[in-house]
């Protein structure tokens, strides 16, 4: 599937951006104003199929949103950035796409999630309980971080709330959570950011392991899952040199 698209600034270094779950490409809006202002870029970002402007479809498989990902952006940009679910349908892509660099923010390589045993089969029993229960209480601390953000962003996390296809949200999370990242060395140079809520998608004993395979890591401590809405100022200066 060939999805919707928005390519801003005609800079040199072209940048890919990928959003997580429930979000789309328009929730990039504060990283790309802070990548026009600096100058030298041209950012696209993109809707998941499900999210956005994209169309909905039957299936939300990990590795067909990778394809439609390889299908929409052009091979060899200068850069890649993942956001949670947008990294892990990146790193399935990123080996096609071939960017100079790829950058994964809080990336859903492993979920904290139980998937196997007694846990495993009473968790996945009844997913929209357990998975709601876990909704509700994330929703109630994004809530709260949410007021600390600038004007206008909480209002593009609220019309992509409103245009994604939730249906997807079950089978995509059990799809993360029962098929992780392989630790291996990364396809091209890449760089993990990782936030204080990183443990959730990324556990401190696998990013041991990645890093030993030669995948780069940086932290940005006092910020959660969704930096670049919350710190957007700190996030780009962060990753600045990588993109």
């Amino acid at each position: 599937m060939r999805l919707e698209s928005t390519t801003t600034g005609d800079g040199e270094r072209h940048v890919g951006l990928v959003h997580g779950l429930g979000a789309d490409g328009a929730t990039w809006g504060p990283l790309v104003d802070r990548m026009a202002a600096a100058g030298g870029f041209t950012v696209t970002t993109v809707d998941l199929r499900g999210h956005g402007r994209s169309a909905r479809a039957g299936s939300y498989a990990l590795g067909e949103l990778a394809d439609d990902l390889v299908e929409t952006l052009p091979t060899g940009l200068h850069s890649l950035v993942g956001h949670s679910l947008g990294g892990s349908v990146l790193v399935r892509a990123v080996a096609r796409l071939r960017p100079a660099h790829a950058v994964y923010l809080d990336p859903g390589f492993h979920l904290a999630l139980p998937t196997t045993g007694v846990a495993g089969r009473l968790f996945w029993a009844v997913p929209p309980l357990t998975l709601g229960v876990a909704g509700l209480l994330q929703a109630r601390k994004s809530a709260a971080l949410r007021k600390g953000y600038e004007p206008g962003a909480s209002e593009l996390l609220d019309r992509a709330k409103e245009r994604f296809d939730s249906r997807m949200a079950i089978g995509v999370f059990r799809d993360v959570a029962h098929h992780p990242v392989a630790v291996e060395p990364p396809a091209v140079p890449s760089t993990l950011v990782l936030s204080d809520d990183s443990p959730a998608v990324l556990p401190e004993a696998v990013l041991a392991r990645l890093e030993q395979q030669g995948w780069a890591v940086r932290r940005l401590p006092g910020v959660h899952h969704d930096m670049q809405l919350e710190a957007p100022d700190r996030t780009f200066g962060l990753v600045a040199d990588l993109l």
